[in-house]
């Protein structure tokens, strides 16, 4: 999240919401949510966390105004998500994407983009930029029946970016992907982000929130029971991580017996490693330069230009 952006109105504010619902008789069945309390910030990527059944999937629907709070206050740039001037500002990508089997990925994205009533160059435009930049470049004339769910995901991705909107909302971004396209997934989130965008991002995999999201909410039972900045609520207080280069095995006695005089613990010793993720795709990156006509999805392009409002701004620090 920018400085700037701070210092500005939050995208979307829930004040002790609440959502209750009823068997056919008006009696209360489950209580789903009981006092959610949270705000998002422009630019910023804020991450939901919970088990099945703690409240995501509905504080999702009553951010897109397909559910109505039962008490407590929901607002998405400082309007109801219910207006439609607060819907045309979002693009969501659900859980499950569900697509029209026999059409191709242009034909799908063409489909969408007139559903936003955008002109037949605009729609043209747009959907070159993002079939590139999702890599489906080459299996774009493939019907989407065809296609992996991975490549289901990235189609879904597309769709939610056609409206170039100003909110996403994302469930489960990285589902049924690729280590090489989760990757490709979140630095493109982090580029919107950077670009102001702000996101919201609920994911049971959890490797992949720590990575991208500036601030989590851990909800259980429909209730908040952890909310902040990542790294401040994942820094283990009471220790001291020191990395420094290779040493003689002397040099290395003479430091571990300093600090260990200083702090009367003796340190353990071990060698860094490197993320999985990293490993495999610098695996895969000199397999791609090896092979003349890879097949399937690609690693995409650039940003799609339609997207770049303008220059990145500098992260916090």
């Amino acid at each position: 999240m920018t400085e700037s952006a701070s210092t500005t109105r939050p995208v979307v504010v829930a004040h002790d919401l609440h959502k209750t619902f009823k068997d056919f008789w008006r009696r209360p069945k489950v209580h789903a949510l009981k006092g959610v309390d949270l705000e998002v910030q422009p630019g910023e990527i804020f991450g939901l966390l919970g088990p099945n059944g703690a409240g995501k999937s509905t504080l999702i629907k009553l951010l897109l105004g397909l559910l109505r709070p039962s008490s407590g206050d929901i607002r998405i740039f400082d309007q109801s998500p219910s207006d439609v001037r607060s819907k045309e500002r979002i693009g969501y990508l659900p859980e499950e994407t569900t697509l029209y089997r026999y059409l191709t990925a242009r034909e799908t994205l063409s489909f969408y983009a007139r559903l936003f009533d955008l002109d037949a160059a605009a729609r043209r435009e747009r959907v070159d930029q993002l079939i590139e930049m999702i890599g489906l470049a080459r299996a774009e004339t493939r019907v989407v029946g065809e296609y992996s769910k991975g490549m289901g995901r990235r189609i879904g991705l597309a769709q939610a970016l056609l409206n170039d909107p100003e909110l996403l909302i994302l469930d489960e971004p990285t589902s049924g992907l690729d280590p090489a396209g989760r990757r490709q997934i979140k630095d493109l989130i982090q580029a919107l982000a950077r670009r102001g965008r702000t996101v919201v991002l609920s994911s049971h995999l959890l490797a992949d929130v720590e990575d991208i999201c500036d601030r989590i909410a851990i909800l259980f039972s429909g209730r908040v029971y952890a909310l902040g900045r990542t790294r401040d609520l994942l820094e283990a207080e009471h220790r001291t991580r020191i990395t420094f280069p290779e040493v003689t095995e002397e040099a290395m006695r003479t430091v571990l017996a300093a600090i260990q005089t200083a702090s009367g613990v003796e340190p353990d010793v071990d060698r860094p490693t490197v993320p999985l993720e990293h490993f495999f795709l610098d695996v895969i990156e000199s397999a791609q330069q090896s092979e003349r006509d890879p097949t399937g999805a690609t690693s995409g392009g650039e940003l799609a230009p339609f997207l770049d409002r303008g220059s990145d701004h500098d992260p916090d620090p």
